[in-house]
């Protein structure tokens, strides 16, 4: 080994702590970087390649067909802003399926068995399926494409089913269609595809047609934009006649939404560990010159040059920072598997893994920051001439802090914490190294605390709503176990063998059971929505009494209190372009019911796609209202279990039984920001500490021989203790309180872009995180985290021995 090498591998070995620091921060700086740059990349590289090789639409637009002709239609690809249209196809939506006895099929998540309902399915026709040109090209998965009148191409079915037959039950004739393949719209334009002779037989048994447009825009790439264009649609039709539209941004949402949601708050840790990353290192790189001029006077002395001098203090730092780097690395690539593991399999970007480039563009990009961080004060190491080095001593200049010192001395405090408030002023660019640590420090800690804080509300939010009751009241009779069993197992809700509640007799003796103290009936309809995402379930639920105790909360607009009146849940809202004083047209077997939108509220039940109806206005529109489930509030220190008995042989005779509390189930994404940013938060609060702690042990290892004079004057090793950590309580003070604001406004700045990337505007009880009982503790978590930095230096100096320190310069 050279003798260069020898000098940087014995300054590494002698400074375990600072290398150590070293290593984490840019350890958490790179995970952090990783991950937020890699799956913004990995999330939204497929898309948009997918998107662009199958000539996505923009927006995809349902007129209905009664009140605009076909021709109106057509003549809307002319209209101001349109780059280019496809259409018009004929379309019909809502059409409700059962899947035929001789499909086998176990179905997947959300898929009923064989001979049982399926989802609606929205059919549409198009001249050429297998056109490689136009706009919205489909993509076939499995099978091939229908030849004839009886065929037909399904989008997200059983894949035992290809080859069997689905009966379209919603419609008089109830035609039947064999499936022969399944296929994907990136943008999600139907669930179905048949010839124009095969849509011919669903008009024929009684299907409304409507028509569909496909467009592309000048401008398209945000809300407001294609709110806009949209508006530009409306204005070219009769009034009324659109009816829905799908923006390639919530398929966009739909397919990245989750990943892209953790990328606003490891985008802030990324760059407050790459700031810390900078600041500790030249912390640690600055302290071992100056800690070791006399041994950089002996190296020139032995022949080293300026520059080998340099090279051997920058190597100092590249060692722990590059195994930083290299695990960093490893470990956001680990992190990001159970993110991206839900990725859409119809982008083809399933996999578990970050872009290449990302793995080397981060850590090489950090080596070089590291790098020009450390070479500026090993380069001052380089030019300090050899005499001087050889001579110098490292006690603060006399006169620095004599001013500070006498102030302090006239404060009513004890003298060890008068010396201690003093001392930084003696070494003013020190004080300010350690108060920018505990800075970073104090943003990072208020900031993961914000963050957590939003996250808890979010799921008390999931808890609430339709989540919300003690317990559930369903159809069917309880086993042997107390469970209720629902005859004849799921068929869908139009499927008269599903059992339902009559909620006028199950809420009339839940009143007269004592302990309940409010309750309320709901469930699925079976109506479908038109213009709603056909790739994301959403549904219409129709509801039966009160349920304003369970804390439901509004977004924007009203309750509904009237007939023909809904409330739309934002994130269906979010995806349809729907606002309050919109309407939206929802179908039950094949009978259209148009409802006024007078509310958007914040609910994740169903996914977070779901319109509330009254029952009443089903009633009153000749539709059925289904209940399958009623939510009961017990009062206070009411017995669960005993008023479950008492309710069970009370509603028994109705067929309905009562469940056990319903379970609260967290999102597994928030729980997984939740950890990632406990893990990150912690990261950089030890780095800040540790940077605090390097500081302070080359402070006190520079003072050595005042202390000395100080215990030999009689300053016990209590009083030491106190002095060191009063030397760092009034700078970790300024820089919490410098910190905590700038943390609060980092967290403000991001947790509305996280519920915005999955399309939910997040409500004032989940965004006003920060409490006064939470601040202030904040505001004193600077002085913290400086007195832990400062600890274990105060107990050695306070361990040294008189003598020892006397005798050390």
């Amino acid at each position: 080994m050279s003798a260069l090498g020898k000098v940087v591998r014995s300054g590494v070995g002698r400074r375990r702590v600072q290398s150590f620091v070293m290593a984490l921060t840019t350890l958490a700086a790179v995970t952090s970087s990783v991950l937020s740059l890699g799956l913004l990349s990995a999330v939204s590289a497929p898309f948009e390649h997918a998107f662009a090789q199958r000539d996505g639409a923009h927006l995809a637009v349902q007129y209905d067909g009664g009140k605009a002709t076909t021709s109106q239609v057509a003549a809307t690809a002319h209209a101001t802003g349109v780059t280019d249209a496809s259409g018009p196809f004929p379309i019909t939506t809502a059409l409700d399926a059962t899947i035929g006895a001789d499909c086998t099929a176990t179905g997947g998540p959300g898929m009923p068995f064989a001979g049982t309902s399926a989802p609606p399915v929205t059919v549409t026709a198009r001249p050429n399926l297998s056109a490689t040109s136009g706009l919205d090209q489909i993509v076939l998965d499995h099978g091939s494409w229908p030849t004839n009148a009886n065929q037909i191409v399904l989008y997200n079915w059983p894949d035992d089913c290809l080859g069997k037959s689905v009966v379209f039950t919603s419609l008089p004739g109830k035609p039947s269609f064999t499936v022969v393949g399944f296929a994907n719209s990136l943008t999600s334009t139907a669930s179905g595809w048949t010839t124009p002779d095969g849509f011919a037989r669903l008009t024929a048994a009684g299907a409304r047609a409507d028509t569909q447009m496909l467009y592309r825009f000048a401008s398209a790439g945000t809300d407001v934009q294609i709110a806009a264009d949209r508006q530009t649609l409306t204005a070219a039709v009769p009034a009324g006649s659109l009816e829905g539209s799908q923006s390639w941004l919530t398929a966009e949402q739909q397919a990245t939404g989750n990943a892209k949601a953790f990328v606003p708050f490891l985008i802030v840790f990324g760059v407050l560990g790459l700031f810390l990353s900078v600041l500790i290192i030249a912390i640690v790189v600055s302290g071992a010159v100056v800690s070791a001029i006399r041994r950089i006077g002996i190296l020139k002395s032995l022949g080293f040059t300026p520059g080998q001098v340099a090279r051997a203090y920058a190597a100092q730092a590249m060692i722990p920072a590059t195994i930083g780097v290299v695990v960093g690395t490893v470990f956001g690539n680990l992190l990001a598997v159970p993110v991206l593991s839900g990725t859409s399999h119809d982008l083809g970007a399933a996999n578990t893994s970050l872009p290449l480039w990302v793995n080397i563009v981060v850590p090489v990009g950090t080596l070089v920051v590291v790098g020009i961080t450390a070479l500026i004060p090993a380069l001052r190491a380089g030019r300090l001439p050899a005499a001087q080095t050889l001579v110098v001593g490292r006690a603060p200049k006399a006169e620095r802090g004599r001013a500070a010192q006498r102030l302090a001395s006239r404060l009513p405090l004890p003298r060890a914490m008068s010396l201690g408030l003093a001392q930084p002023f003696a070494r003013p660019a020190r004080a300010a190294l350690v108060g920018a640590a505990v800075l970073f420090g104090a943003v990072s800690v208020t900031f993961a605390l914000g963050l957590e804080t939003g996250f808890s509300k979010f799921q008390d939010q999931r808890a609430a709503g339709f989540n919300d009751a003690s317990v559930i009241v369903v159809p069917g009779q309880s086993d042997d176990s107390g469970h209720p069993q629902r005859p004849g197992g799921f068929y869908g809700p139009n499927d008269p063998r599903t059992p339902h509640l009559d909620p006028a007799k199950v809420s009339a003796v839940l009143n007269t059971i004592q302990g309940t103290k409010a309750a309320f009936g709901w469930g699925d309809s079976g109506a479908s929505i038109v213009g709603a995402p056909t790739g994301d379930p959403s549904q219409v639920d129709t509801v039966s009494g009160d349920f304003s105790w369970t804390g439901l909360e509004l977004i924007g607009g009203r309750w509904y209190s009237g007939p023909g009146e809904a409330v739309v849940s934002d994130r269906l809202a979010s995806a349809m372009g729907t606002h309050v004083g919109d309407t939206v047209t929802v179908v039950q077997q094949g009978k259209p019911l148009t409802l006024k939108v007078v509310g958007i509220d914040f609910d994740t039940h169903d996914g977070g796609r779901s319109v509330l109806v009254d029952s009443a206005t089903f009633t009153a529109a000749g539709l059925t209202p289904h209940i399958d489930q009623f939510n009961v509030e017990l009062g206070s220190n009411v017995d669960g279990p005993a008023w479950a008995a008492s309710a069970t042989a009370a509603l028994s005779p109705l067929n309905a039984s009562v469940d056990h509390q319903p379970g609260r189930g967290k999102s597994d994404v928030v729980v997984t920001m939740s950890a990632l940013v406990a893990t990150l938060s912690v990261m950089l609060l030890v780095v800040a500490a540790l940077g605090v702690l390097n500081t302070v042990v080359q402070d006190t290892r520079e003072r050595i021989h005042d202390l000395g004079i100080f215990k030999a004057l009689g300053m016990t090793p209590r009083q030491t203790v106190t002095m060191v950590l009063t030397s760092v309580a009034l700078t970790g003070l300024i820089a919490g309180l410098i910190g905590v604001p700038i943390g609060t406004a980092l967290e403000k700045a991001t947790l509305t872009p996280m519920g915005n990337a999955v399309g939910m505007h997040l409500p004032p009880s989940v965004t006003n995180t920060y409490s006064l009982g939470l601040v202030l503790p904040l505001l004193a978590g600077g002085v913290v985290i400086a007195l832990l930095g400062a600890l274990l230096p105060a107990g050695w100096a306070a361990r040294s021995r008189t003598a020892t320190a006397l005798r050390t310069e």
